[in-house]
């Protein structure tokens, strides 16, 4: 089993894979897993920066739900390197290209990998409202996903800061939780006369105004506080971030980054692969909606769809010393 000696690579080093992937999440590490498997040599580039760090556990992840992120991802390093993948920790794909033999990676730390092959797996940024103090409680009691971290807030006091469209949805899907809901306008355009009607049919308060910062008591948030100084007590804090792919190795291979009403995307089919022939896309960078779970099945889904291009090259390749040989 291949272990940390991988991140002490000398400057200038260079090695080669079949597969070089982008990212150490979910899905990086699940397409690590199918390709070691199929017996592809397999290099995962993991920079240490999964997205949801900050929570305290992952959910709807069946047999594994409330692990923490940190932990899941070091057992699938484990896993993938169980099956021969080798995993460079705690270094950065800095800059990629195409050369005749595939795709050269170059990494933070000097090295470089080859693969013949790439998987971008980089996921996304979340660009959260500008509110004082907001950013410090995001993935603990400031939040933005039902499914994610509902459960954990149910029955409590649960305020939608509202910055665009997506409140009304969110306001409606918290309600789902608790019955102690607020939206706070803030930023957005104030409910029309169907949703308003909406809401009071649901019980929910609606506080126009903007948010001038969040409150916290005891490392736990209690509440926000309006600009005319007036204040909510509260113990979670729906918003709506704006989710940025982490697309720059894609669009140094000639991809783009497409804009969507969620965010920024890099566009690839149901497989993961994109327009760029040779390399695929998983999880967040390519679909911004994505859980860990569905992440972790994207990654399969492209690891298996890369082993499946791979084998009917080496059968061309077979095919031509054949013929040559007869």
């Amino acid at each position: 089993m291949l272990t940390d000696m991988d991140n002490r690579m000398p400057q200038g080093a260079e090695t080669s894979y079949d597969v070089v992937i982008v990212g150490g999440g979910a899905a990086g590490l699940s397409a690590a897993v199918a390709l070691g498997r199929s017996r592809r040599s397999v290099v995962v580039i993991d920079a240490g920066e999964p997205r949801n760090a900050p929570a305290a556990g992952v959910h709807n992840l069946l047999t594994r739900d409330g692990m923490s992120p940190l932990e899941l991802t070091r057992v699938g390093r484990e896993e993938a390197r169980s099956y021969g993948a080798v995993v460079r920790e705690r270094t950065t794909a800095i800059g990629a290209r195409r050369d005749d033999a595939g795709f050269v990676v170059d990494l933070a730390d000097g090295s470089r990998v080859r693969g013949k092959r790439m998987l971008v797996t980089t996921g996304l940024i979340d660009a959260l409202p500008e509110v004082p103090g907001l950013a410090e409680r995001w993935g603990r009691d400031v939040i933005h996903c039902p499914y994610c971290h509902g459960w954990e807030v149910r029955d409590e006091a649960i305020g939608i800061l509202g910055t665009g469209p997506a409140a009304m949805h969110q306001t409606l899907m918290f309600r789902q939780l608790s019955q102690d809901v607020t939206l706070f306008v803030h930023t957005a355009q104030p409910p029309d006369a169907e949703q308003a009607e909406q809401l009071a049919a649901r019980g929910i308060r609606v506080v126009t105004g903007e948010v001038a910062s969040v409150s916290v008591a005891n490392d736990e948030l209690d509440g926000v506080v309006m600009a005319d100084g007036s204040r909510h007590p509260l113990r979670a804090l729906v918003v709506a971030p704006s989710f940025r792919a982490r697309g720059e190795i894609l669009v140094q291979l000639g991809l783009e980054v497409t804009e969507t009403p969620m965010g920024t995307v890099v566009e690839s089919d149901a497989m993961g692969q994109t327009a760029v022939p040779g390399v695929w896309a998983a999880g967040n960078v390519t679909d911004l909606s994505a859980q860990v779970v569905s992440s972790a099945a994207a990654g399969l889904a492209a690891g298996a769809s890369i082993n499946a291009d791979l084998i009917a090259a080496d059968t061309r390749a077979a095919v031509e010393v054949y013929r040559a040989s007869r």
